[in-house]
């Protein structure tokens, strides 16, 4: 691929042109070459890392845990284990998300079950008043 505009980079990744370049001033992405007049040129390996950060954010990962991944993936010492870390920890949090909101799920269904009169008004509504109590 030849170099390429921000615009067309966008839309080939799919993101947006101010997140690239949010990415870009947090690090995420190096500082693309210019052209004389001052617009940026990318290159297609700037694609790949594009679509790797947001194949990562697809997975659950942070940004700072994306730059984790790309670190790791740059450094010649790493190895996969590396990355299997990082992800077994991801799993962990993924883990602890879901077992949170089952939590919200039953407290919410033990809320609408409370509920036996629709037709009260919402001043005597047993959901709004566990909600104010909490």
């Amino acid at each position: 691929m030849n170099e390429i505009t921000v615009g067309k980079l966008a839309k080939e990744a799919g993101i947006n042109i101010e997140t690239i370049r949010y990415y870009e001033n947090i690090g995420l992405m190096p500082k693309p070459k210019r052209t004389e007049s001052g617009y940026r040129i990318y290159s297609g390996n700037d694609l790949k890392r594009l679509l790797f950060i947001r194949r990562a954010k697809e997975l659950g990962f942070t940004l700072k845990e994306t730059a984790e991944l790309l670190n790791i993936k740059v450094e010649s010492k790493n190895t996969c284990g590396d990355v299997k870390r990082l992800a077994e920890k991801k799993i962990k949090n993924v883990e602890q998300k879901i077992n949170d909101l089952k939590k919200i799920r039953d407290v919410l269904e033990k809320l609408v079950h409370q509920c036996v009169n629709e037709e009260i008004t919402k001043d005597e509504c047993p959901i709004l008043e566990t909600i104010e109590v909490i």
